[in-house]
């Protein structure tokens, strides 16, 4: 290869659409194709267009080394399902897996080999619209839900990327991009060593360990360095501490993004940055081929530098067996969702749902009603599909709207509609319909949330309550005296507001993908007994930003009879809504936790030696339903200050009435340590006290003390 050659090799550019293939854009991914002097591909798809393009690289180019077709299948290809993080609040990692595998066969049919996906961003902020991307703010649920999706695109099998139904995945942002200052996206990170290896790296170890392919840089700056650029964690933590010998990926224009961040004086300086830093890959922007070989003559990248990341590139394709395989079948294509792709979208959606008030048993309603109003400006609305969604599959394939669902679900009953408010605007003239549809009918389905264009990327909001006058309009059906249900649909945890205490039920459904409306009326008529669980606390208002289950104690803990301790004087402590929440239409009694030991030495632990902790969990209830127990550990006393509580164990277990079961989870070095906060980081097991809660929510109150000596 010429050095031209491997600089084109690190070279990925966007497909254009809008122009059409030969036109603007679009013929000048072809001509560096033609020339040998394009990698990859993203933004594309199609039997017939990606054969195309490939067929230039691999008959027309010099060397016939075909191109990686790359595209955002962030949690659905043509069958949309529940976005991610509504999926984490399954606390199920096999409905992410559902997910990773449909996408794959439809994606791989489709000549795509590889997605930008899962997104593993730990955060603590609700006003930063990608948390709808990601599995909420937690780095254990995180990390086993990363790993689970890594798992379900690429396989179990190491050398299953060659396999027809499956692609590449991409771990990113790599790294602490969830901690953008304000919830602004893209915006600065300033974080110690020991939370960057406690909090936000977690979950990209566990993608490595489960066999991600990529990995993927972020926008975000980590303590002044931008990601970009940062040997630190994209070459001393990712590459040679972990051993990852896969392809770094940069994020769109990230290397150009340098110079901005003002890390950069140009094109050439943000080049050799970010590939001695660790990137192989440059996307969209041109800096690598541009100024790559006038690089490599000055010194100022290394040989062996290029060569390795021309490797990476290479290694992926052959992973991928496009050496030998380059085109896709085009009469295999998958050009629409399945009924068993909607079927497992549909139990996924239902399975992602949290019910997180009933009171008078409201819910489940009774598919027998006489008269049933739905209200709200997403009752009768498609957008329910959530952020990132290929534009083609919305349009061909849109959600299942919750009024048809209702309808279908209670078929003698005399259903009733009105939209009420619009999802943002301020008119509140169909208010008055609303209520009178409310007053007719035994029981009312109030449908209320956010857009899914106000969540996702690029999508911070300053105020994370419900949009326009949708919450005048829940109080003005409150105000009729009439049972009724709340249904949100929403990409973030909202400020749910005064109306919270007027509303008997309120069920979280999020944006639950292309089968919404169903799993909607499989939830509200008892079909599916709600079992999900909140994985990110639900804040009382914006001003308590950041409130997370996994704070650190301070000095002044709070004390409703202090004042001088940590709190406001406004608000009443803690979140509306903790992390771990949810409700079912059965209850569930847990025994005391129970340990194997009540001591181990901390010798034994780093040496592998592990424990176990054991609960009784029983449904005391009259329905069959799921419950997720949950284990949180607390180092009392610790060289570093420690959180107060760490989830280390979930399990999700379904019971009949009457029947319980023993739930089992095992601790060890992992689990009990922490790494420090040196300038490099190492991870250390301390001898202390240990409290381990068992229960069903991070408020659980039942534990048990564990001594480390």
């Amino acid at each position: 290869m010429t050095v031209d050659e491997k600089f084109g090799q690190l070279q990925q550019l966007p497909w254009t659409w809008d122009t059409g293939p030969g036109g603007g854009e679009t013929k000048a991914v072809e001509d560096a194709a033609r020339k040998g002097m394009l990698g990859s591909v993203f933004s594309i798809f199609g039997a017939k267009t990606t054969n195309a393009l490939q067929k230039i690289a691999v008959e027309e180019s010099r060397l016939g080394i075909p191109l990686v077709f790359g595209l955002d299948v962030i949690h659905g290809m043509w069958t949309n399902f529940p976005i991610p993080l509504a999926q984490a609040a399954s606390f199920d990692p096999e409905v992410t897996a559902a997910d990773a595998e449909v996408s794959a066969k439809e994606a791989r049919s489709n000549g795509v080999h590889w997605t930008f996906a899962p997104m593993m961003d730990v955060t603590h902020e609700p006003r930063w619209g990608r948390i709808a991307e990601g599995s909420g703010e937690d780095p254990y649920l995180t990390s086993a839900f990363a790993a689970a999706k890594v798992r379900g695109y690429q396989g179990e099998d190491p050398k299953g990327l060659k396999a027809k139904d499956r692609i590449a995945a991409c771990a990113k942002h790599f790294v602490a991009y969830g901690g953008a200052e304000g919830g602004r996206d893209y915006n600065t990170v300033d974080v110690s060593e020991s939370r960057l290896r406690n909090l936000y790296l977690p979950p990209f170890k566990a993608a490595l360990d489960a066999g991600v392919a990529t990995v993927m840089a972020s926008f975000n700056t980590i303590s002044g360095v931008p990601a970009h650029a940062n040997p630190h964690t994209l070459t001393d933590v990712l590459k040679k501490e972990w051993g990852f010998d896969g392809l770094v990926v940069s994020d769109f224009t990230g290397v150009k993004e340098l110079i901005a961040h003002g890390f950069a004086e140009d094109g050439a300086d943000a080049a050799r940055l970010s590939l001695n830093a660790g990137v192989d890959m440059e996307m969209t922007s041109t800096h690598f081929v541009e100024n790559g070989k006038k690089l490599l003559r000055a010194g100022k990248i290394e040989q062996q530098r290029l060569d390795d990341a021309v490797y990476r590139v290479l290694q992926l394709k052959f992973q991928l067996g496009l050496f030998d395989h380059p085109y896709v079948e085009e009469t295999d294509e998958i050009t629409e969702p399945s009924a068993d792709a909607r079927k497992a979208a549909r139990a996924a959606a239902a399975r992602s749902m949290v019910l997180l008030k009933n009171e008078k048993s409201v819910l489940p309603l009774s598919a027998k009603a006489s008269s049933i109003a739905v209200v709200g400006p997403f009752a009768d609305s498609a957008d329910l599909l959530g952020t990132w969604v290929i534009p083609a599959s919305e349009k061909k394939f849109p959600a299942v709207k919750v009024l048809d669902a209702v309808k279908k679900a209670a078929p003698k009953a005399k259903v009733t509609y009105a939209k009420g408010v619009d999802a943002a605007g301020k008119d509140t003239g169909g208010i008055g319909e609303a209520v009178a549809a409310a007053k007719a009918a035994d029981v009312t389905v109030v449908v209320v949330g956010e857009p899914p264009a106000i969540s996702g990327e690029a999508a911070a909001r300053s105020d994370i309550s419900l949009p326009g006058a949708q919450e005048k309009l829940i109080e003005a059906v409150a105000a009729t005296g009439k049972p009724f249900v709340v249904v949100l649909v929403n990409g973030r945890p909202l400020t749910v507001g005064d109306w919270l205490a007027q509303a008997p039920a309120v069920l979280e459904a999020w944006h639950p993908g292309i089968e919404a409306g169903h799993a909607i009326a499989d939830v509200l008529f008892g079909t599916v007994n709600p079992g999900g669980k909140l994985p990110v606390s639900f804040p009382r208002t914006v001003g308590q930003i950041p409130i997370h289950y996994n704070h650190e104690s301070t000095g002044r803990p709070y004390d409703p009879d202090n004042k001088y301790t940590s709190k406001y004087l406004d608000l009443p402590d803690g979140p509306q809504f903790p992390f771990g929440f949810g409700l079912s239409y059965t209850d569930f009694t847990l025994g005391e936790p129970k340990l194997s030991r009540s001591s181990v030495a901390a010798d034994a632990l780093r040496k592998g030696d592990t424990l176990e902790v054991s609960v009784e969990v029983r449904n005391t209830g009259e329905r069959a339903g799921d419950e997720v127990v949950q284990l949180y550990v607390h180092d009392r006393a610790a060289s570093l200050t420690q959180p107060v509580r760490r989830l280390r164990g979930f399990r999700r277990v379904t019971l009949e009435p009457g029947k319980h079961t023993t739930v089992r989870f095992r601790l060890g070095a992992e689990d009990l340590g922490f790494w420090t906060n040196d300038s490099h980081g190492h991870f250390t097991v301390e001898a202390g006290a240990f409290d381990l809660y068992v229960g069903t929510s991070s408020a659980a109150t039942a534990k048990t003390g564990l001594t480390v000596s």
